[in-house]
């Protein structure tokens, strides 16, 4: 049987954690391509950095997927397979406000990884930059755009551009891309060295721009406008959702923090849904700044960008946006004005028919209006996409059977299964494929031929 080698990585978001298993065959472990997804599992509850005021639950909060992985992988198999926990914008944002309570949650986490069989490697806060090459080295290795086997077992270096990857979390939305121009502030310069390829990306990641935040944001800007009064409009919201809020629920980040109004944070007030795409738009637009930029050009909040260049994959939020639209609302997303309509005809649906159109999703239904008019504006007015261009991005989760995101990249890292240099060619498979093609084609000659003469033989048999 293939010999099977596996891994484990813990993908700790703001929201949510997801563990992943990867399977590959171990004599192929420098191909690119050959990882693929074995099994996956959600983590009940939410991300581990809202455990901060009870750190040990965050550790106990990821028995239930790791005795899955007992199961999913071989038990002889246990001792070699490497697991890694990385978090990631949820627990950035922790770490900006109460170091203490981030270290005290990575410690419970470290503590129950190691309790279980697996080779545990360590558990940590990946920057915004690594999450964001991570995410562009899985989507490329997946879609094997770095080297490729041939059919010889030769390596064959495919004269395939990459893929720029978009990224939109809870919490942090990243874009990398492999750029040729000119990268003017070296935070967003990563050279890349795999398989004897060198490569030049762009990347960036802003935090704060995840759809949670975002969302807390937006409300925070709300709440501004009605001047913090008992009922406050929210144009992002349909016609006939309302609900009752406590400020404390949106000025409890580092992301409102600047926005803190001088009112107690147990108030609460009452928010009604008036459902006006334009109004809407107006203020998701002020959660951008695109009035200063210190470079030739920028996408947004002084940060530079060179033009975007080549297809890009947009996963995670990026895809469950789109594909809500196109599923839930039957419209197609191929321009960015589709995505504009879209939203503004989310906007002007009532709560009532959005709930008939989803009843099971009543829970992200209201927020559908802000983050598909968020998405439009990111992509179009942010990163600079347009009608030439927007067409060139896949809304898509997934390539074959694995998950796109950061999680498999960092895995291939750690274990150092991308060379930096090109793998030598395997001489002796090559000689032996050599050698067995020569004798099939021998083979086949010869059967021709005899097949030919008793074929000949026959005929002139049944003519005499």
């Amino acid at each position: 049987p293939l010999c099977l080698q596996y891994g484990i990585v813990l993908d700790a978001g703001s929201s949510h954690t997801a563990m992943f298993i990867y399977k590959w065959p171990a004599d192929k472990e420098n191909d690119t391509g050959v990882v693929s997804e074995h099994s996956m599992c959600d983590v009940e509850g939410p991300g581990i950095s809202s455990y901060n005021t009870n750190p040990p639950d965050a550790g106990q909060s990821l028995v239930h997927c790791l005795n899955q992985a007992l199961k999913d992988v071989p038990k002889e198999k246990h001792v070699s397979t490497p697991l890694y926990l990385g978090a990631t914008a949820g627990m950035r944002l922790l770490n900006i406000t109460n170091q203490q309570a981030s270290d005290a949650v990575l410690s419970t986490v470290t503590a129950t990884l190691k309790s279980y069989p697996f080779d545990f490697r360590g558990a940590k806060i990946l920057s915004g930059e690594e999450e964001g090459v991570f995410g562009w080295v899985t989507a490329n290795y997946l879609l094997e755009n770095f080297i490729k086997r041939g059919w010889l077992g030769e390596w064959i270096q495919p004269k395939k551009k990459t893929l720029g990857a978009m990224d939109l979390g809870g919490a942090s939305t990243q874009i990398t891309f492999e750029t040729k121009d000119t990268i003017e502030d070296p935070q967003n310069e990563v050279m890349l060295k795999l398989y004897g390829q060198a490569y030049k990306v762009y990347t960036h990641s802003f935090l704060c721009y995840g759809r949670d935040q975002v969302l807390r944001r937006l409300l925070s800007k709300l709440l501004q406008a009605g001047n913090y009064q008992a009922t406050i409009s929210n144009p992002c919201w349909p016609m006939g959702y309302r609900k009752n809020l406590t400020l404390s629920s949106i000025y409890d980040t580092p992301c409102t923090e600047k926005e803190k109004p001088g009112i107690p944070l147990s108030t609460s007030l009452v928010m009604v849904g008036t459902g006006n795409g334009n109004l809407c738009a107006l203020y998701v637009n002020k959660l951008f700044d695109f009035t200063t930029c210190p470079f030739s050009r920028c996408s947004f909040d002084g940060i530079f960008q060179p033009d975007v260049s080549g297809n890009f994959i947009a996963f995670s939020a990026f895809f469950y946006t789109v594909d809500f639209i196109q599923t839930v609302m039957g419209r197609l997303v191929r321009l960015p004005s589709d995505l504009k309509d879209a939203a503004e005809t989310i906007c002007a649906t009532s709560w009532s028919e959005l709930l008939q159109r989803a009843p099971k999703m009543e829970k992200r239904l209201p927020d559908y209006c802000a983050i598909s008019m968020f998405v439009y504006l990111l992509t179009t007015k942010g990163y600079n996409f347009n009608n030439h261009s927007f067409p060139n991005i896949a809304f898509q989760k997934k390539a074959g059977e694995t998950s796109i995101g950061w999680a498999l990249g960092y895995m291939l890292n750690l274990t150092n299964m991308i060379p930096a240099e090109e793998p030598a060619s395997h001489k002796s498979i090559l000689y032996n494929n050599w050698v067995i093609l020569i004798l099939l084609f021998v083979f086949t000659t010869l059967t021709a031929l005899v097949t030919a003469v008793c074929l000949l033989r026959r005929s002139k048999s049944s003519a005499i």
